[in-house]
C-alpha cells in the first residue's frame, strides 16, 4: 500500500509542467523580460522575451509553466494564445521604401515592428509620425500586420500626446466601420408603437443641468406639484439600451471600452457620437427616450412613494452648471422657483445621508483654459457647490433606489446576477498609521464599529474645515479608503452610508449602467435575466475604469507640466502633498501643478530622513521636517513633457539663530508669481 502510494506522489512530482496552463496579464519590462499576472496567485509567471509568442504588452493571454522551483515558489512559462488585447492602436513613425513600408512603434515596452501593405498607409510618406492599427498577427506570421489610421503634424502634438495617453491605456482612438454604420442606420424619429408604451412625460417641466461645455446629457430632472407641500420629481436618463441591443457590434464595442474617458481637450466615447451626442442626449427641445424613477417627495425631502419605468420626455431647457449658481446665489432665472425647491430638497437629501454616516470629503476639479491647439493657457480650480449638489443628490437617491428594487428579487432563492457598485470598510492596518496622525492635530477617532467610523472621519473634516491640515487630513484620508468597485457580491457602500447602490445614471459613458437599465427592465417586464457572465462583466467594467481614471490623470498632467513649462525660474506657493525617501512632493495653491523637491537639492540645509508614520522628511542635524499639509515657497525648475514630471527647488532657508527642533521658518524675499 505504502509503494503504491509512493509510487502516485512519484507520479505527481513528475507530471509535466508543461500540461500545466495559466490565464494572466502580461507586463513586459523595459529590458525585455515578461511577467504574466494571475489573479490569486502571490507569484507572477517569468516569460523570455523568445516565449511571448503573438502577445503584447498588457495582453490577457493564456500561459504554460515550463519551470518551476518548488523552494523559492518562482515560475517559468510560455505563452501559448492571446485572450484579448489591450491595445490594438499604436503611435509611432512609418519606414517607407519602394517595396514595402514598416510602422515603427514609440514604446519603451519592446514590441515588433507592423508590416504595412502599401495600399495600407493612408497617404503617409517615409518618416511620418502617424496612427497605426494592429490588423492580423496569426501565429504563422513573422510580422504582425497593420495599417495606417492617420497622419500626425508637427503643429498637432497635443493631439498626438493625447492620443497616445489613451493608445496606452487600451482605448481605441477610433470606431470600426461596421460600428458607425451600425449607429448611422439608427432612425433619428422616435417609433409611434414605442412611444405608445411608455409613460408620456413631455408635458411635465424638465430640465437639464451640466457643465456648459458638455454634449452628452444623460440626465434630465422633471418637477411638478401633485398636491400641497407634496411633488413629482423624476429622474430621467438617457435609455441606451433601446438603442444598444446584447450582441450587437455596439453592444460589442461599448463593453470593450466599458467607459468614456475624458481629457483635458476631449471625450474619448464609449458609444459613436451618433448616440452620444444626438438620438440619446437629453438636448432641449427634442423628444427623448428615457428610463426614469420617478418620486413622489415632500418639501422635507420625504419619498411618499416612487415609480420606475421606460418614459418619453421633452426637456424645456438646458443650464450650465454656473446658471444654476446664479439662481441659487440670488440671481434671477428661468424656473427660479423650481430650482430653489429642487435646492433645498437636494440638500435636505445630502444633510441625511451625512447623518446617516456618509463621508464627507470635499472635491476639486482642476480645468484648463486651452487655445486653438490645445496648449493650456490658465488653470480653474473649481470646487463641489449647490448646483452640482442639486444633481448628484438625485442621482444618489435614483442609482439607490433602483440597487434596492432590484434586491428584493430573487430566482430559485437565489438574487439575480446584478452589477452593484460596492465600497468596502477601511482596511484596519491601513487606518492605524492615519489614526496616529490625525491625533497629532487634535482629531481622536472610535473604532469601535464601522458606523463609529464614519463618524469620526466627519467629525475630523468638520473640525479641521479651513484649517492649515485640511488639506492633509482629507488627502491622507481619502487614501485609506478601499476603492469602490462594481460587482455581484453586494456589501454595501461605506462611503456614501448605503446599503444599496449601483449606477444607472450614466448609460452614454458607463458600460454598467446600461447592464444595470437590461437587468431593470427584465424584472420590471416580469422576465429576469439571469445572465451568467454579469461578475466577469462587473470585473471588466471596473478595470476599465481604472485605466480610465489613470488615463485621465496623466492627461491633466501633462497639461499641467505644459502649462508650468513656461514658468521655469518661477517662485510658487505650494504645500507639502506627499514624502519619500528621495524627496517630497509640492502642489503649488493656484493651479493644483505637482512637482518634486529632491532630497538631493535638499542636501545643502541638512540630511534629511522618511519617517513614514510621520508622513515627514526628518532632518538629522537640525530637526527640520517637511510633513505632508505644510505650506512651502518653490521654484520651477524642469518640466519634462515626455515624462509628464516636474521639478522643483525649496526656496525657503531655517535661519541659524531658530530654535534647530522648532518648526517655524523665516522665509525669503522672493516674488510670488501670480496666474496670468
Amino acid at each position: 500500500m505504502s509503494k503504491q502510494k509512493s509510487k502516485q506522489k512519484q507520479k505527481q512530482k513528475h507530471k509535466s509542467t508543461e500540461q500545466l496552463s495559466q490565464k494572466g496579464r502580461l507586463e513586459i519590462t523595459r529590458s525585455g523580460m515578461g511577467f504574466v499576472i494571475v489573479d490569486g496567485e502571490k507569484n507572477d509567471i517569468m516569460v523570455k522575451p523568445g516565449d511571448f509568442a503573438t502577445a503584447l504588452n498588457g495582453d490577457t493571454v493564456r500561459v504554460k509553466l515550463v519551470k518551476e522551483n518548488s523552494r523559492t515558489g518562482k515560475k517559468e512559462g510560455r505563452i501559448t494564445d492571446v485572450i484579448e488585447r489591450k491595445q490594438t492602436e499604436f503611435i509611432g513613425h512609418l519606414q517607407l521604401s519602394t517595396n514595402h513600408a514598416f510602422f515603427v512603434p514609440d514604446t519603451d515596452k519592446p514590441m515588433p515592428d507592423l508590416f504595412i501593405p502599401l495600399i495600407a498607409i493612408n497617404g503617409a510618406q517615409h518618416k511620418d509620425r502617424v496612427v497605426a492599427r494592429l490588423v492580423k498577427w496569426e501565429k504563422t506570421d513573422k510580422k504582425p500586420v497593420g495599417e495606417i489610421l492617420k497622419v500626425l503634424l508637427p503643429e498637432d502634438d497635443n493631439d498626438a500626446a493625447m492620443q497616445e495617453l489613451l493608445a496606452q491605456a487600451g482605448f481605441p482612438l477610433t470606431f470600426p466601420p461596421d460600428v458607425i454604420e451600425a449607429a448611422e442606420r439608427i432612425p433619428e424619429i422616435l417609433d409611434r408603437e414605442e412611444i405608445a408604451k411608455r409613460k408620456d412625460c413631455r408635458s411635465i417641466l424638465t430640465f437639464t443641468i451640466d457643465p456648459a461645455d458638455a454634449k452628452d446629457f444623460d440626465d434630465a430632472i422633471s418637477i411638478r406639484e401633485l398636491s400641497k407641500g407634496v411633488y413629482e420629481i423624476g429622474v430621467h436618463i438617457a435609455d441606451v439600451s433601446y438603442y444598444v441591443q446584447p450582441d450587437s457590434d455596439l453592444d460589442a464595442e461599448a463593453y470593450k471600452r466599458a467607459t468614456s474617458v475624458y481629457l483635458p481637450d476631449r471625450v474619448n466615447p464609449m458609444l459613436p457620437e451618433k448616440i452620444s451626442n444626438e438620438l440619446c442626449s437629453l438636448r432641449p427641445h427634442e423628444d427623448k427616450f428615457t428610463f426614469s424613477a420617478i418620486f413622489q417627495m415632500t418639501t422635507k425631502g420625504e419619498i411618499k412613494q416612487y415609480w420606475l419605468g421606460k418614459t418619453v420626455i421633452h426637456s424645456d431647457h438646458r443650464y450650465a452648471y454656473e446658471d444654476v449658481q446664479e439662481i441659487i446665489d440670488g440671481a434671477d432665472g428661468v424656473y427660479k422657483e423650481e430650482v430653489l425647491l429642487l435646492n433645498d430638497i437636494s440638500q435636505r437629501l445630502r444633510k441625511k445621508r451625512f447623518e446617516k454616516g456618509a463621508i464627507n470629503f470635499s472635491s476639486q476639479e482642476v480645468r484648463f483654459k486651452l487655445d486653438e491647439k490645445g496648449k493650456p493657457i490658465g488653470i480653474v480650480v473649481k470646487e463641489s457647490k449647490e448646483s452640482h449638489q442639486l444633481i448628484e443628490e438625485l442621482m444618489l437617491l435614483a442609482n439607490r433606489t433602483v440597487a434596492e428594487n432590484v434586491s428584493k428579487l430573487h430566482v430559485n432563492r437565489k438574487p439575480i446576477p446584478f452589477p452593484y457598485r460596492v465600497h468596502d470598510q477601511p482596511d484596519e492596518e491601513r487606518l492605524k498609521p492615519f489614526i496616529v496622525f490625525a491625533k497629532k492635530y487634535g482629531h481622536t477617532f472610535n473604532t469601535d464599529t464601522p458606523e463609529h467610523i464614519s463618524a469620526s472621519f466627519n467629525q475630523m473634516l468638520a473640525d479641521a474645515h479651513g484649517k492649515p491640515e485640511q488639506h492633509v487630513l482629507e488627502q491622507l484620508g481619502i487614501r485609506t479608503m478601499a476603492k469602490a468597485i462594481y460587482t455581484t457580491e453586494n456589501i454595501g457602500h461605506y462611503g456614501l452610508a448605503f446599503e444599496f447602490y449601483c449606477h444607472f445614471t450614466s448609460p452614454i459613458r458607463r458600460y454598467p449602467d446600461v447592464l444595470v437599465h437590461r437587468v431593470l427592465e427584465s424584472i420590471l417586464i416580469g422576465k429576469p435575466i439571469i445572465d451568467k457572465k454579469m461578475e466577469e462583466k462587473s470585473k471588466h467594467s471596473s478595470e476599465r475604469e481604472r485605466a480610465a481614471m489613470e488615463c485621465e490623470r496623466a492627461g491633466n498632467k501633462y497639461k499641467q507640466v505644459e502649462y508650468l513649462k513656461e514658468y521655469i525660474g518661477e517662485t510658487f506657493e505650494a504645500v507639502v502633498s506627499g514624502v519619500s525617501s528621495f524627496g517630497f512632493w509640492a502642489e503649488t495653491v493656484l493651479h493644483k501643478c505637482e512637482g518634486l523637491v529632491s532630497v538631493v537639492g535638499l542636501s545643502d540645509y541638512d540630511d534629511f530622513r522618511h519617517v513614514e508614520t510621520d508622513y515627514c522628511l526628518a532632518g538629522r542635524r537640525t530637526g527640520r521636517t517637511f510633513r505632508i499639509g505644510d505650506k512651502v515657497l518653490i521654484k520651477v525648475i524642469s518640466a519634462n513633457l515626455e515624462k509628464r514630471q516636474l521639478d522643483y527647488e525649496w526656496v525657503m532657508r531655517v535661519e541659524k539663530e531658530e530654535d534647530p527642533k522648532s518648526d517655524k521658518v523665516k522665509s525669503q524675499k522672493v516674488k510670488v508669481k501670480k496666474q496670468k
